[in-house]
């Protein structure tokens, strides 16, 4: 996928952080040192090196607040230029997460088996019962998920977090490894990666394959569930926060897909 790139991950929040920490220790140190020192003065302005107007910016803290301002910058700049936002992972999560219950869904038996089928002619008005797959439920299905997979390359082409790039580039190198599979269950895949759904061939196609590309495990549809909740839970863990102690804290709770049962 063209637009999917690597993810460099920078410490600059950090040194950041411990640049300012280290000026506001040394400027307390210093201001100590100059209130002890002050009475040697020249005719100059300057004491010790020091410009009397400089050191009045420092002591009524418009220094301090210039650094906070300007590493308050940087780190604006280092987000929109380096990392996801807050809400592009709340998206890309919420994709996944998605993407993981289509998947789910058919992955469960109750949707492979044979059921009692009403069915009506349009002439007649009259009303017969067969035993047949539900095609509706099992198109409809297809079609969420077929959706659902492209709404998620989307989101994840243009991010800039390294675990959601991995896992989507994954997610789409087995979709072309299982190409030819996934045309004879009425599913192509294009130049952009994305899946298209041919409603007609699908309800063509032979049982036997199509449970064979979404049922069972190591099956497609398990490989893409697995890899959608992984990219579910790498947004979450960049848009999350750590405690003092090391507890990981998530702020995208929400959109896991915890509670997603791949069966009923």
């Amino acid at each position: 996928m063209s637009t999917i790139r690597g993810y460099s991950q920078s410490n600059y929040y950090d040194s950041a952080d411990n640049d300012y920490s280290a000026y506001n220790q040394n400027a307390s140190s210093f201001l100590a040192g100059l209130s002890i020192n002050s009475g040697a003065g020249n005719n100059n302005g300057i004491m010790g090196g020091i410009n009397l107007s400089d050191y009045a910016s420092i002591k009524n803290g418009s220094y301090g607040k210039l650094v906070k301002a300007y590493y308050a910058k940087q780190k604006a700049d280092s987000v929109s230029s380096g990392r996801d936002s807050s809400a592009k992972l709340t998206s890309m999560g919420s994709a996944a997460g998605t993407l993981a219950k289509s998947a789910g869904a058919l992955m469960k038996d109750s949707l492979w088996e044979k059921k009692q089928i009403k069915t009506k002619d349009e002439k007649t008005g009259e009303e017969t019962t067969k035993e047949d797959y539900d095609w509706d439920s099992i198109t409809k299905a297809v079609k969420s998920f077929a959706y659902n997979y492209n709404k998620t390359i989307e989101s994840a082409g243009s991010s800039n977090t390294k675990d959601v790039l991995r896992n989507a580039a994954w997610m789409t190198k087995t979709t072309k490894s299982t190409e030819r599979l996934l045309e004879r269950a009425g599913i192509s895949v294009g130049a952009d990666n994305k899946l298209e759904l041919d409603e007609d061939a699908l309800k063509k196609a032979d049982i036997s394959t199509l449970k064979s590309v979404f049922t069972g495990y190591n099956s497609f549809a398990s490989k893409v569930y697995d890899k959608a909740q992984s990219m579910t839970n790498a947004a979450a863990r960049a848009g999350g926060t750590y405690t003092s102690t090391g507890n990981y804290s998530d702020v995208l709770s929400s959109i896991l897909p915890s509670n997603i049962d791949k069966k009923e």
